[in-house]
């Protein structure tokens, strides 16, 4: 028979999940004809992969073929990925589980004034148990239900001697009111859009990217398996899950940072009343955003190197990206205003932007320190419940960095060279 065995564990030392979960991979699938599946818990996700699982949705009208596509896809999935973790919705992809059909007899039921909704209540309750109502003690809900003595444990000969009660008051033995078969078949059906659903979610090592997973898995994967017949034509396939979600994201992402970059330029435009300076301001803005994404590979980079955590880059981590673009603007916001104070009381190019980038290196300095500092015990000691914003903290922590740098050695050059170029009779000396 078909049965599976769920449970929870955490290791002594938190650092050796990842030694932990192979083990007992191992170990269950060293018994003859048992998967294993196991992930770490996750405080923003289920336990299915989560952000990290490429969800495969194989539909149709044949479970037969379902399931051989469904098998094919899990088997198969080994060969591109480094020991991938692949889990199955049925959880068993199998139709070998032992059923008992009961088929009413629809007219003996009308002779005895017995209907459908009676008949499949009687069986349940001398079989695997019929609600029954519920009541209220000391505030708590009870459910009850009806249970035979025999209960779920008899076999298809004693069910079909067990009696049923008619509402004419007779006592009749299951057999003699209906038909009872033996068969194997799936114990789930799962229906999405109305049509029969069979899922696999494939989780790659944490060393590949989702996105890469999702093209291997669109691109090279299915297809080959459709090549070779594997999956027949008559099997539809859908990438769900995390990595729709985050092909959703990321064109959700994409039309809001246009947006918020709109808005950011206006309000500059209004706050110094002026089209070019906020450009100055701007340009900024994809230098530190590249910083962020160097940084998060970095991480991941030296954890791999010393064993530390990875960060995905996952949906929480897109925006960082988004609170960049309000922070990394205030310290060229300093230099370019102080630029423009300067110039405006007749200072020369050259030394505006000296003078400029000499005053405002003190408060840039310190607002930046107080953040990374604030950030860094987020970012370098990572820990439980650090999960949610680890992320954000290294996108965040990275671009303001690297825009700092920028912010006073590439922005006072690009000063020089384009208020240079589009105000030549303004003097670049301090002569």
């Amino acid at each position: 028979s078909i049965g599976s065995v769920w449970m929870v564990t955490m290791p002594v030392n938190p650092d050796e999940v990842g030694d932990m979960m192979a083990l007992i991979n191992e170990k269950f699938e060293s018994y003859p004809g048992m998967r294993a599946f196991s992930t770490k818990g996750s405080i923003i996700s289920s336990n299915d992969g989560g952000t990290r699982a490429v969800a495969v949705d194989f539909s149709g009208s044949d479970i037969n073929a379902l399931y051989q596509a469904a098998n094919a896809l899990y088997t198969k999935a080994d060969d591109y990925f480094n020991n991938p973790q692949i889990n199955s919705d049925p959880g068993s992809l199998t139709l070998e589980q032992p059923f008992i059909e009961i088929r009413p007899d629809w007219q003996r039921l009308a002779e005895l004034g017995m209907n459908g909704d009676d008949f499949g209540y009687s069986v349940a309750a001398v079989s695997d148990g019929a609600f029954v109502d519920e009541f209220l003690l000391n505030d708590d809900q009870v459910d009850m239900f009806l249970f035979s003595n025999a209960g779920n444990q008899q076999s298809i000969e004693q069910l079909a001697t067990t009696p049923i009660l008619t509402p004419q008051g007779t006592i009749l033995p299951l057999n003699a009111i209906a038909t009872l078969l033996e068969s194997k078949r799936s114990d789930t059906v799962r229906r999405i859009d109305g049509e029969r659903t069979v899922s696999v979610y494939v989780i790659a090592p944490k060393e590949v990217a989702l996105e890469t997973a999702v093209n291997t898995v669109k691109n090279t994967l299915l297809p080959e398996l459709r090549e070779s017949g594997a999956i027949p034509q008559s099997v539809s396939t859908r990438i769900t899950g995390a990595a729709d979600q985050l092909a959703a994201t990321q064109d959700a992402l994409s039309v809001n940072f246009l947006i918020a970059i709109a808005l950011c330029y206006l309000l500059l435009v209004a706050i110094f009343n002026h089209w070019g300076y906020p450009a100055f301001i701007l340009t900024i803005i994809p230098l530190g955003m590249a910083g962020g994404l160097l940084g998060l590979i970095a991480n991941n980079a030296v954890s791999g190197m010393l064993g530390g955590a990875y960060q995905p880059f996952d949906m929480i981590t897109m925006l960082g990206f988004l609170i960049l673009l309000g922070t990394v603007v205030n310290n060229p916001i300093l230099i370019v205003d102080q630029t423009r104070r300067l110039l405006a009381q007749g200072e020369a190019l050259h030394s505006a932007v000296k003078q400029a980038v000499e005053v405002r290196l003190r408060p840039i300095m310190m607002s930046t320190c107080t953040t990374i500092f604030g950030l860094a015990p987020l970012v370098v000691i990572p820990g439980e419940g650090t999960e949610l914003y680890r992320g954000v903290g290294i996108i965040v922590l990275s671009g303001i960095f690297v825009s700092t740098v920028l912010s006073v050695t590439f922005l006072p050059a690009l000063l020089v060279t384009v208020l240079a170029r589009f105000a030549p009779k303004a003097s670049t000396s301090t002569n």
